[in-house]
């Protein structure tokens, strides 16, 4: 992680660098805001500002949003000035570390506000495959192209193919091509010269010199826009960009990968999609498999998230009962592995006690399921209710595949050695995970399958009269709710697209209907 330390912290700075270093941080530092302000412009960057309290943050970070820069500032002034810590969190800063540094608070910082853990967790089969296939082509230095559904872990999977390539000392960068608009995202590429135009006050370095020796991850490459697609070809083609507003080529020594929820070839033959492109990237392809593919894959899952939500949240150890997991087990999981993360999260905060039990898993309606699948809804003694889905629980497609051990690749990179006779496969010795359910389902199917006719039967009642407009407005406001405010996670739950979600909202709010902020991440951006 890269730190930037901005101000003198009377005297701090060389021990708060000096522990920040010992935690693995890369740290840079300036004495004034602008000179944060042209580090920050330069390839080299920061994941992280920490910022002397007594410096005018609020113009700082309004600087930051002016030059669409997103990254988290932390404060941090001389002993726990109350005054000062609540100037700096209100200007935008993340937290407030109060000095002398205390070496466990500012590793807890480093880890919270930076980014969060990028390992993955799996053991179904057909998941190892595909990590046996990224790995295998990791060290070399072609394009990839990385497919799946929304929400399977493209990005992790991206991470991972960096973690194990030849670049992985030299920079990771992602550029969401679906979250910054089309008139941006040339500037966030390619950077531009001073004065290029309206509101670029300083030259900017765009993420391709960012990204410069690294691997530059291209997230949702089919949302760009034709125009810039061709501009993308020539990059990759002769391995040089233009800034916007500059005449001088600039070399580049990037590692593509490109990751898309849509059938690219398709995008190509319906011309929305440049072919040459296509070529280009695809050098080899990697498809994550969803998380119905895998369900060997949903236990330990969403074990991993209970664990770390309840953690976040300060509510000590949880558990699932089995009913539950069986609801988590015949689900549809439209929106894979982010969608499970989100029902998890809301279960730990729904949750009373130790124990994790149906009453607390909240899914996504039948409204959402594919034809075919198992449809889901909230139990009737959920604490939340759901105006899509009538009281009842779930009806299981299939027995549920027994989980293996599960395996855990940590962010630095790497499968451990020794798994399985291949190196891949459950580990040697391991024992089924505790929520492997018998061929026929048991009582407890029989139960779940009960009340789901039930559930189907009152849920079609509450639609009726109801016009299809009306339902998929509010559909689109209680996802968008559920997902407090993230523009991105709505629009992959939805299966739709960014815009299509924009140009929706933006038609409920003309109509005078209430629709919630944009999360946190998205303010930048939205």
């Amino acid at each position: 992680m890269r730190l930037l330390i901005v101000g003198t912290l009377e005297g701090y700075i060389t021990a708060a660098g000096k522990i920040a270093m010992k935690r693995g941080a890369k740290v840079s530092h300036t004495d004034s805001i602008e000179g944060a302000l042209t580090a920050l412009r330069a390839a080299a960057g920061a994941d992280l500002v920490m910022i002397d309290v007594k410096l005018d943050i609020a113009t700082f970070i309004d600087s930051l949003k002016s030059e669409r820069i997103t990254i988290p500032v932390v404060a941090c002034g001389i002993g726990t000035d109350a005054a000062a810590a609540v100037r700096a969190i209100r200007a935008g800063a993340k937290e407030y570390l109060p000095l002398p540094p205390n070496a466990e608070l500012i590793a807890a910082v480093l880890e919270a506000v930076a980014e969060e853990s990028h390992s993955i967790v799996c053991s179904d089969p057909a998941m190892l495959a595909t990590l046996r296939l990224a790995e295998q082509v990791a060290p070399s230095d072609a394009s990839v192209m990385i497919t799946g559904e929304s929400g399977t872990g493209k990005e992790l999977m991206a991470r991972f193919i960096h973690r194990k390539s030849r670049r992985a000392n030299e920079p990771f960068v992602a550029v969401n091509c679906a979250a910054i608009p089309e008139n941006l995202l040339e500037s966030e590429l390619f950077g531009h010269e001073k004065g290029a135009f309206t509101g670029a006050v300083a030259r900017r370095l765009g993420k391709f010199e960012e990204a410069n020796n690294g691997t530059l991850l291209l997230d949702e490459l089919s949302e760009m826009h034709p125009r810039l697609q061709a501009k993308l070809l020539r990059a990759i083609q002769e391995k040089e960009i233009d800034r916007i507003g500059s005449s001088q080529p600039v070399k580049v020594n990037v590692r593509l990968i490109a990751t898309s929820n849509r059938n690219l070839e398709a995008e190509v033959r319906a011309g929305n999609f440049r072919e040459d492109l296509y070529f280009r990237l695809n050098v080899f392809s990697v498809a994550i498999p969803s998380l119905r593919e895998r369900p060997a894959d949903i236990p330990m899952i969403a074990e991993h998230f209970l664990k770390k939500y309840a953690e976040a949240n300060g509510l000590g150890d949880k558990r699932l009962t089995e009913d539950a997991m069986l609801m988590l087990q015949s689900h549809h999981w439209r929106g894979n592995v982010r969608e499970l993360e989100n029902t998890m999260h809301r279960a730990v905060l729904l949750s009373r006690g130790e124990e994790v039990g149906p009453e607390a898993i909240m899914l996504t309606s039948k409204m959402l399921a594919p034809e075919g699948s198992a449809q889901a809804s909230i139990p009737t003694d959920s604490p939340v209710a759901n105006p899509f889905a009538g009281p009842g629980g779930t009806v299981p497609a299939a027995a549920p595949a027994q989980p293996a051990g599960p395996l855990v690749v940590p962010p630095q990179g790497g499968l451990p050695n020794g798994y399985g006779s291949t190196g891949y496969g459950p580990p040697k010795g391991g024992k089924p995970g505790p929520y492997g359910m018998p061929a026929n389902g048991g009582a407890a199917a029989a139960a779940a399958a009960a009340s789901a006719n039930t559930s189907s039967a009152a849920g079609l009642a509450a639609l009726i009269g109801r016009t299809v407009a009306d339902v998929e407005r509010d559909l689109i406001l209680e996802t968008l709710t559920h997902c407090l405010g993230n523009r991105t996670h709505a629009a992959n739950i939805l299966g739709i697209s960014i815009r299509t979600l924009r140009n929706k909202l933006k038609q409920y709010g003309d109509e005078g209907r209430s629709v919630p902020a944009p999360g946190n991440d998205e303010r930048a951006t939205a």
